[in-house]
């Protein structure tokens, strides 16, 4: 039988009741003694069983108790419903602004962004009766709950109207006409989890009633911030971003893009206005939740700006340009910034710190552990890796927890120059998209044996200086083979890249079967590995049947492209249709490809992060 904790609590003299929480509270006290108070009722209600409501006929009775079933979500409020927040200013002063930086409901709008608890209605209270709603710890063993209370803000409702919502300060008391009435109440969370040290999330809400010195009961009621989470790439794509800067090679991109796109059933391209040309580096797009009416999530999108240091000697504005993206244009109603970094993190990685360096390993499940919100993916080892406080802000969210690999050994460093995922009727429904310079220098040595050494590469194509000066990249397949730097560099990445597969693999249990391998060959400078033929693992799935990649420019022999056409045969048998964008003046001879020039927002998942019971 289920438990289900008593309603009304009756207390005698010098005794005092602590929450119902369903699970393991009191029994119900012994009926009141002859000359002792009546019994006091005090009954706090969130959400608990997450249908959107909050009620008194039992079904939110389990307070305190977290798992995949029960629990109370709150979301951090910080959006920006009535978009008074500037659009522009500095990296310090930008993230001040947000609908949890003031003590008052922001409209219409805002009130759905706050979770709901109500007290029972004690019709009898006797006069002199009060009735305080505190902030208390949580018992997680987190060291950190113990400023659980900086952490939120309580509203008390006070008229008709929607947005009619006073701040409740913690410890403030209710009258004794709202304890008869019964009071709705508002919680909002002023920041995500960041460290679990310092919060782990979670938060105690407690309703104190007293009807003198020695008559008091209470009962509480236990909440958790939504966590922000990314998305995996089997999720439906809804809007893809590419910067416009204005350069020849930059429309090229985005005009193929648009195509693919239009012809995949979505939006032409948001188009972010800066000169950065790498959306996928400065922003990454993420998203947090909590039941909504009738069961559906409320979600508010969450943009994560890059922890890219470009000036650590300038307090104001340290971080990359254009990572201010994030306020500017995005955040705005049920869209949320968020901004981490250390100004001292090192140096030297701080590419590591661009988003093509943080990607997400679709769901699966491994022996008793499951990832039903898939897996972070980053470039990290002790010696070179992103920015400590950024990774810390990650695994404290919880719900995805990384797996790291090396990437030390790219010059850029990002996990989407090596693998990408793509939906696939496999076990666990996708598949793994991973360079393979192996496979395309047997290509090529396979041309030269049928007599096609001669053929051209790199038609028309050029690689530039760092002073943007032009040299042709044509070549041949014999001139390639021949090229030490080239066949060095990319045995030295089939090396590199067999160690990541082996990380993935023992984290995923990925077999062979769902590894698709693509060629790809590296070249190297300043002791650090890139693509030397347009990447085409590094590209977007902007549908479950339309991945767009970069034109390889590849030896064309009897009348086609042989890299296209690999690339066509191996996402054929998967049903993906293969779109190739012209990438090469814009991005790749500047060391990106398609992927790291584009971002995209995907639809929610189905999976509620609260049913997993992390």
């Amino acid at each position: 039988m289920r438990r289900l904790s008593p309603l009304v609590l009756v207390v005698l003299a010098n005794a005092c009741s602590s929450s119902a929480n369903g699970n393991t509270g009191p029994a119900p006290a012994p009926a009141p003694e002859a000359g002792t108070t009546a019994a006091i009722v005090a009954d706090l209600r969130a959400d608990s069983n997450r249908d959107g409501d909050v009620r008194f006929d039992d079904t939110d009775a389990i307070k305190t108790v977290w798992d995949a079933k029960t629990g109370a979500v709150f979301l951090a409020n910080i959006d920006d419903d009535r978009g008074r927040c500037p659009k522009s200013g500095n990296d310090a002063d930008l993230p001040s602004c947000n609908d949890a930086t003031n003590e008052v409901v922001d409209g219409a709008d805002d009130v759905l962004d706050l979770a709901r608890l109500k007290t029972k209605p004690w019709a009898e209270a006797p006069d002199g009766a009060t009735a305080i709603i505190s902030i208390t710890t949580g018992t997680t063993g987190t060291a950190g709950t113990a400023s659980a209370k900086d952490f939120v803000r309580l509203f008390k409702k006070t008229g008709d109207a929607a947005a009619d919502f006073t701040v409740l300060a913690d410890g403030d008391a209710l009258t004794v006409d709202e304890l008869r009435a019964g009071v709705e109440l508002a919680i909002e969370g002023k920041d995500i989890v960041r460290d679990t040290k310092t919060w782990d999330g979670f938060v105690d809400v407690k309703l104190t009633v007293t009807v003198d010195d020695a008559h008091s009961a209470a009962d509480t009621v236990r909440m958790r911030v939504a966590p922000v989470m990314t998305y995996h790439h089997l999720l439906a794509a809804e809007q893809v971003f590419v910067t416009n800067n204005g350069d020849p090679g930059n429309k090229l991109l985005r005009t193929d893009l648009a195509a693919a796109t239009t012809g995949a059933g979505l939006p032409t391209p948001t188009l972010i206005p800066d000169q950065d040309p790498w959306a996928q580096d400065f922003f990454e797009t993420a998203f947090m939740s909590m039941p909504g009416a009738g069961g559906v999530q409320h979600v508010v999108d969450v943009a994560l700006r890059s922890a890219n240091v470009y000036d650590p000697t300038d307090a104001k504005n340290p971080l990359r340009p254009a990572g201010q993206v994030v306020f500017s244009l995005l955040r705005g109603k049920d869209h949320a910034a968020v901004q981490q970094f250390n100004i001292k993190h090192n140096q030297n990685s701080d590419s590591l710190n661009s988003f093509g360096n943080l990607e997400t390993i679709p769901p699966y499940a491994l022996a008793d552990k499951t990832y039903p919100l898939g897996r972070i993916i980053r470039g990290n080892i002790p010696s070179f890796g992103p920015d400590p406080s950024f990774i810390k802000m990650m695994e404290s969210q919880s719900m995805q927890p990384p797996v790291y690999i090396d990437t030390s050994w790219l010059l850029v460093g990002h996990v989407d120059e090596t693998m990408s995922f793509v939906k696939a009727s496999t076990p666990r429904g996708w598949a793994l998209l991973v360079n393979d310079p192996t496979i395309a220098k047997k290509m090529l040595e396979d041309q030269v044996t049928a007599g096609n050494g001669a053929t051209k590469m790199f038609i028309g194509e050029s690689w530039y200086d760092d002073n943007g000066k032009a040299s042709s990249a044509e070549t041949t397949i014999s001139a390639v083979l021949a090229d030490t730097t080239v066949m060095t560099a990319s045995a030295d990445a089939a090396t590199e890249v067999d160690s990541q597969l082996t990380v993935v693999k023992k984290e995923t249990g990925l077999t062979d079967a769902e590894i698709i391998k693509i060629p790809f060959l590296h070249t190297s400078m300043q002791g650090g590995s890139y693509a030397y033929i347009p990447g085409m693992v590094n590209g977007i799935l902007v549908s479950d049947k339309d991945f767009v990649v970069p034109n390889p420019h590849g030896p064309v022999v009897a009348g086609k492209d042989i890299f296209q056409q690999t690339m066509i045969d191996r996402l054929a048998p998967l049903g993906i249709t293969v779109h190739f964008a012209e990438d090469w003046d814009e991005y790749h001879a500047a060391l990106g490809e398609v992927h790291c020039a584009s971002n995209t927002r995907r639809k929610i998942p189905e999976t509620k992060w609260w049913e997993t019971g992390r």
